[in-house]
């Protein structure tokens, strides 16, 4: 695994300070960030809910119009437009820094498998392949722990039934 003063000279910042490292980031991943942890939080539902709320109430003064409906119905379309990009953005980043943090855990771990390392490189018939061949393994290894626990369990029911040995 990398230590600290690895990864602090590749970005200029101690790692674990979050803050720190922030100010490589380019002004969209910034703000990709910000609006996200923004969408997030219990203020934003509530606001959204707020215009809902206020966009109902005001159907009986507009007659409930085509050009009212066309209101709300432009307004969510757009903003859903827009949050699709930056959760897929915010989403890409995380899954690549959860892989590289994983990449580093297999790595370090030894009789680990490398090669799983680079699993997202794989195609799908070969992640396919490789989850059947780790699917059989698990139940190879769940069949062989039961096994051993009923031979576990039965050991101390015979060592009673057999008579002391005499000394």
């Amino acid at each position: 695994m990398a230590d600290a003063n690895t990864l602090s000279s590749h970005t200029g910042t101690h790692p674990f300070c979050p803050q720190a490292s922030k100010t490589h980031l380019s002004l969209f991943e910034r703000f990709a960030r910000r609006a996200s942890t923004l969408a997030g939080k219990p203020a934003a539902f509530f606001s959204a809910l707020a215009i809902v709320i206020v966009w109902l109430a005001t159907g009986p003064i507009f007659g409930f119009t085509d050009t009212w409906q066309l209101i709300i119905n432009t307004g969510t379309t757009i903003i859903t437009f827009l949050m699709v990009f930056l959760l897929q953005h915010s989403q890409n980043r995380d899954t690549l820094a959860l892989q590289v943090k994983l990449a580093d855990l297999i790595i370090a771990v030894k009789g680990a498998n490398n090669k799983l390392a680079t699993a997202e490189d794989m195609s799908e018939r070969e992640l396919a392949e490789l989850h059947a061949s780790y699917a059989r393994k698990a139940h190879q290894t769940l069949e062989r722990l039961e096994a051993k626990r009923r031979r576990e369990a039965r050991a101390p029911a015979l060592d009673r039934r057999q008579p002391p040995r005499a000394s």
